[in-house]
């Protein structure tokens, strides 16, 4: 298997990993040996190479930390990581897909940076994506509800250039759907969704290329991380009734069950890992 199912795009072997240590190291407090990820990334079509040079990158980038036992070389999440995969995990579990409870206010951040920061503006607007900002116009972005921006923005150094305003709501001649279709692709998301559960209805999810659960697992979780990733969790009211998000969340959560128990029984099987010391 190279890609998801259908016309998904092939997952990026980094979103593979991270989805792989948020399965099975986040909150067990292991590290997995290189060779087993290899084992297990060759099944999702990702070769040796790749993997490597992504466990490297993931190191070099703070994401993961090596341990050698012997002549073995194992990877476990770091704090920073840890944090990453807590928030994809309440995200998937906890706040869902459909956004039934909006107060009708919005978080409100304008930023200016200087033109040469093009790292930095990078990183903000990445966070700013991720937590469920849209930009309304130049400068300024918007997202649905009460968001926490210091967390969202620490470590970046950016406080003196932003200008945050929480507890927002939209006046005449501007409304909520007005706010919505400005600062976010609302149609792109609802597509997004809808591709999902093209990829993966109870027909196409049948193992019939002979993936095991655990790779299975790993496709899905990771194809359903990059839908919600992709949405901003925007307001249930304000949407079409028709709206896709309740029935691809249904389908994720079914296959999720699904999958769970035989990939645990096989991650138990083939995967070596280790419980790492502080000098190791």
């Amino acid at each position: 298997m190279t890609s998801f199912d259908q016309a998904g795009s092939a997952p990026r072997p980094q979103s593979l990993m991270l989805t792989f240590f948020g399965i099975h190291a986040l909150g067990r407090g292991v590290a997995v040996s290189a060779s087993s990820l290899i084992d297990v990334f060759a099944q999702a079509g990702i070769g040796e190479q790749a993997v490597r040079s992504t466990l490297t990158r993931m190191v070099r980038r703070g994401l993961l930390e090596r341990h050698r036992r012997g002549r073995r070389t194992y990877f476990g999440p770091t704090a920073r990581a840890t944090r990453v995969l807590r928030d994809g995990h309440d995200r998937i579990w906890h706040t869902g897909a459909v956004n039934r409870d909006w107060d009708g206010t919005w978080t409100l951040v304008g930023f200016s940076l200087p033109e040469a920061w093009r790292s930095e503006r990078h990183d903000l607007r990445s966070r700013l994506v991720w937590h469920g900002f849209g930009p309304l116009q130049s400068g300024l972005w918007v997202a649905p509800g009460t968001v926490d921006v210091p967390a969202v923005v620490a470590g970046l150094g950016l406080d003196a250039y932003l200008k945050v305003f929480q507890e927002a709501t939209a006046v005449a001649p501007t409304d909520a759907r007005t706010v919505l279709h400005s600062a976010f692709d609302v149609e792109s998301v609802a597509k997004g969704y809808e591709a999902f559960l093209t990829r993966w209805n109870t027909d196409a999810a049948v193992d019939r290329d002979g993936t095991g659960a655990l790779v299975r697992q790993l496709l899905l979780h990771t194809d359903w991380l990059e839908q919600v990733r992709q949405d901003p969790h925007l307001p249930a009211e304000h949407l079409p009734e028709d709206w896709p998000a309740a029935r691809a969340e249904e389908l994720f959560r079914e296959l999720a069950r699904r999958y769970g128990e035989s990939a645990e029984r096989e991650a138990v099987r083939v995967l070596d890992v280790i419980t790492p010391t502080a000098d190791s």
